[in-house]
């Protein structure tokens, strides 16, 4: 496919012949790239090719930065070039480096925007993944991929609250870039986007942060709180079969990946910094400070959910966050939390719950994500019944959000969900 603003040659030849990609349809010959726009300093993250998307289990970085996109293109063969371009450009970008011009050409426009060059901290975690549109859109198979669409990547429900905006609902392309560095970040956003040019555009995006990446520390959210503590473990692979990898039941071209829920939160925080602090322990139902369960004395203490006070009452409330989530209220079920907060700014808001104040309140929250095996057992089987009973819903709205097949690693010279191509 060519690129309408290279002069003929595609993007995807050049990053082919600059990278040695074996088997790149479009690779050609080129001269090398400028050596002094090579690796940056800095740390690195796990090798973007592998058997799963490195995103998915690496530490939690200290930015995000997540997009969806809209296709527009109408046939296959433009989908193969674009996951294609991405791949090899996706390993370029994981090892922090700007996507490399074959040659030094001043009447070109440039394979990358530049703004990493010299940047510290610019290798970034991607992990890819296809919406529900993406295999059937208004009744319409446009790629021939219907047949091939997983029973587990089924649209997520209406639950109880929801108050989804459509611009920031859904996409049938997600790009989700994690890092050191928020430049780097959006760098990488921003350079595949401009490979898609032609094929997909963005349709909706939200930057998130944490305060550190430390994975012996649980990062906090913005209300104080601990977010994260009863995930599973991912060096248990037992558990991370169970829960998050994707089996046979997917289909040869999803397994080994996982499905992706991504919901923007807006948390009324205005309304949450007024409550006591025994107020704010009891909705979520763990100790700020040690992230403890109430009734426990460490933060990976088992929950104590039999345990009642002197007046018989249960320690953990029926009705806190805690409970409400866990694995044993639940049937066992769990999902891997991967999530950032968010802040917007400011904008006008009408709050759901008591005092139901308007006016201009911190537009900031949660960029809540999380994998799992089957969105159906579970983000779905949890939040159905948190969105009917969860004391923290006086204090929080989702306002967007979708649902994304993240198929296993790419591997060199094999773009990301090559088999699901090869399938249709």
């Amino acid at each position: 496919m060519r690129d309408p603003k290279d002069g003929g040659a595609s993007r995807r030849g050049f990053l082919a012949a600059a990278l040695g990609v074996a088997g790149a349809a479009g690779a050609g010959g080129g001269a090398a790239a400028d050596p002094s726009r090579g690796p940056a300093p800095g740390p690195r993250g796990p090798a973007f090719y592998g058997r799963h998307q490195a995103g998915i289990t690496a530490p939690i970085q200290r930015h995000a930065y997540f997009a969806a996109l809209d296709v527009t293109a109408e046939d296959r063969a433009s989908l193969l070039t674009l996951f294609t371009r991405w791949t090899e450009a996706g390993a370029v970008l994981a090892d922090g480096r700007p996507l490399p011009d074959p040659a030094s050409d001043l009447l070109a426009v440039p394979a990358d925007t530049g703004e990493t060059v010299g940047l510290a901290h610019s290798a970034v975690l991607l992990t890819f993944g296809f919406g529900p549109g993406l295999f059937l859109k208004a009744g319409v198979d446009r790629f021939g991929l219907a047949r091939h669409r997983p029973e587990a990547l089924a649209d997520l429900p209406r639950f109880v609250g929801d108050q989804l905006v459509p611009e920031r609902t859904g996409g049938d392309l997600c790009i989700l870039a994690e890092g050191d560095d928020p430049q780097a970040t959006f760098h990488a956003v921003r350079q595949l986007a401009r490979l898609a040019d032609g094929v997909a555009r963005i349709r909706w995006v939200q930057a998130g942060f944490t305060p550190g990446y430390d994975p012996r520390v649980t990062p906090r959210n913005l209300m104080g709180f601990k977010d994260g503590t009863m995930n599973p473990a991912p060096e248990d692979r037992a558990a991370m079969d169970r829960h998050v990898w994707v089996g046979e039941e997917g289909g040869a071209w999803m397994r080994g990946g996982s499905y992706l829920v991504v919901r923007p939160i807006r948390i009324a925080l205005e309304h949450w910094d007024r409550m006591k602090l025994g107020f704010q322990e009891q909705t979520v139902g763990r100790r700020k400070a040690s992230g403890a369960p109430l009734g426990a004395d460490r933060e990976d203490a088992p929950l104590p959910l039999s345990a009642t006070n002197a007046d018989g009452e249960f320690v953990i409330p029926e009705n806190a966050h805690v409970r409400l989530a866990a694995p044993e209220t639940n049937d066992g079920a769990q999902i891997l939390r991967r999530s950032y907060s968010y802040d917007n700014g400011v904008g006008f808001v009408a709050e759901r719950w008591p005092p139901w104040r308007q006016g201009m309140e911190f537009d900031a929250g949660l960029l809540f994500m999380c994998y799992q095996r089957d969105p159906r057992t579970g983000f779905s089987k949890l939040f159905d019944k948190m969105a009917k009973f969860d004391m923290m819903n006086q204090f929080v709205t989702h306002v967007g959000g979708g649902v994304f097949a993240c198929p296993p690693g790419a591997e060199p010279g094999r773009p990301i969900a090559e088999a699901l191509m090869a399938a249709a």
